[in-house]
């Protein structure tokens, strides 16, 4: 394994859990290893890792551009993530305000109705 794809694996393990990285890794075939190990030295090893931009930052951007793509399985996967990160419930909300603006009032309404079920989750509910 590369370099990038170590530190890569660390970094999901960081912001979105061992559990996430557990699931993934027991999915991993002929099929779905390329595009695993694609994610996993470029997105995790290689930008999010980057020093450029804090974690946070990372989060925030993420969340409002998977709400403008209408990618609720990613953004649910993030809005753990940005709380992981130390986005706060209230920065979300205003992540999301901010996207219904310049992405659309459905799409944003999309991820309240996802953090309103990932905050749930969080706190056991």
């Amino acid at each position: 394994m590369t370099e990038a794809y170590e530190r890569g694996l660390q970094t999901r393990r960081e912001i979105l859990g061992d559990a996430h990285a557990d699931r993934v890794a027991a999915t991993l075939d002929d099929v779905t290893t390329p595009f695993q190990d694609l994610v996993t030295r470029y997105g995790w090893g290689e930008v999010w890792s980057r020093p450029g931009l804090d974690r946070r930052t990372r989060s925030m951007i993420t969340l409002a551009m998977l709400t403008a793509l209408n990618r609720p399985h990613a953004l649910r996967l993030h809005l753990k993530g940005a709380l992981n990160n130390g986005v706060s419930r209230e920065e979300i909300v205003e992540v999301l305000l901010q996207a219904a603006v310049y992405c659309g009032a459905p799409a944003a309404e999309e991820g309240i109705r996802l953090a309103r079920e990932v905050f749930a989750e969080v706190d056991g509910a």
